[in-house]
């Protein structure tokens, strides 16, 4: 049985304040015409289908377009709720879709029930776990001592009773152990949201979603497949890709990657004014469509200098200076990676600043325990 895995759609999605709705309707278009070649039996949505609980009413058309067309063609497909997503919606109208092949997972209750399907090898049981947290899991266990994220995904993967006899697939959505993080996820508590990949043992494959960069996490069958787009300039060297998984008899995974081309690429370029403003700097590429950030190398500001760049390169994300008074400047660099850093780097900067020096390790030790309290009651 084939399958393809995808995640992270996060449809709606706006980078440094450009709209990707027409990059999304373009790579959702590509992603069909992959399917029809391919046919496979299924195609797994591990989270984060929209970019906000509340999505844009495009957004929602626009999956829903994506639905439709899927819904044509005879597979199964299998949609999960990521941290992005409200489980409530997604999991709307889930008895009707049934019907139709569409998986939706529900809001989590206690039990997961597997999607049974079967081929020439026997039978495969696909479970559908969203996004969840300690808080979500303790409400069903009053009696289980769950601290953890990783205490609570193990609470519910023990209470499933898995048949390890055949085969078992888990779409889920979480961060597990040892993944790379990308600019363009949500930054967690000091790794509080930390999933240990031990907790898969009994699973054949595990889909996961929340991960914006294609790896896997320990063993190449508990896999992050990625974003079909770029959402950073962190992931500007990366090859986005759909995982291919061909499922044959218990133990016989094979895996593959279909490579996805955006109708915009997020490219990063440096150097000076003149150089990048010249013909040949450009001419045969596709800078002048893609998405940009350029970084400037000359030493005195140029006036007006967004509005001559855009005369060529019509998408600029983001616009820096590297010179010698960038260099001097640690303030420019912190609000450029604001957004990357976690609550406890956060501190830290703020507590350097007001006593010349950075928090001890028992310090640190201190506040990220606070941090994480805070975070694991949310």
């Amino acid at each position: 049985m084939k399958l393809m895995h995808l995640s992270d759609l996060h449809l709606g999605k706006r980078v440094n304040e450009f709209s990707m709705l027409e990059d999304q309707t373009y790579i959702l278009n590509k992603i069909i015409h992959i399917i029809d070649e391919e046919q496979p039996s299924g195609i797994i949505l591990a989270g984060d289908i929209y970019d906000k609980p509340i999505p844009p009413a495009e957004a929602v058309e626009l999956f829903d377009d994506f639905l439709y067309k899927l819904s044509q063609r005879d597979l199964n497909v299998f949609i999960i709720s990521g941290n992005h997503d409200s489980a409530e919606r997604i999991a709307f109208g889930s008895r009707l879709f049934d019907k139709a092949g569409i998986h939706l997972s529900p809001v989590y209750n206690g039990s997961i029930s597997p999607i049974e399907l079967s081929d020439d090898f026997g039978k495969i049981n696909i479970y559908m776990l969203p996004f969840i947290k300690p808080v979500h899991v303790r409400r069903f266990f009053p009696d289980e001592e769950i601290s953890s994220y990783t205490d609570a995904m193990s609470i519910v993967i023990n209470n499933i009773n898995i048949d390890t006899d055949i085969r078992n697939i888990l779409v889920t959505h979480q961060f597990v152990t040892g993944s790379s993080r990308t600019e363009s996820e949500d930054i967690s508590v000091g790794g509080s949201d930390n999933v240990d990949s031990s907790v898969f043992k009994d699973f054949d494959y595990v889909a996961l979603g929340h991960i914006h960069r294609s790896q896997s996490c320990v063993n190449e069958y508990i896999r992050y497949c990625g974003t079909p787009l770029k959402y950073s300039f962190s992931e500007a060297n990366d090859t986005k890709s759909i995982t291919v998984i061909d499922i044959k008899e218990k133990g016989n995974i094979e895996l593959d990657f279909i490579p996805l081309t955006p109708l915009r690429d997020m490219v990063e370029i440096k150097g000076k004014y003149n150089d990048i403003m010249l013909k040949d700097f450009y001419e045969g590429s596709t800078l002048k469509n893609d998405y940009l950030h350029i970084t400037l190398t000359d030493e005195d500001d140029i006036p007006d200098v967004i509005t001559k760049l855009r005369v060529v390169y019509k998408n600029i994300m983001k616009l820096d200076y590297d010179n010698q008074r960038t260099k001097n400047s640690a303030e420019i660099n912190l609000i450029n990676d604001m957004e990357s850093k976690s609550p406890l780097e956060l501190f830290d900067i703020f507590y350097e600043s007001r006593n010349g020096q950075h928090l001890s390790d028992v310090q640190k030790d201190f506040m990220k325990n606070i941090i994480e309290d805070i975070w694991r009651n949310k």
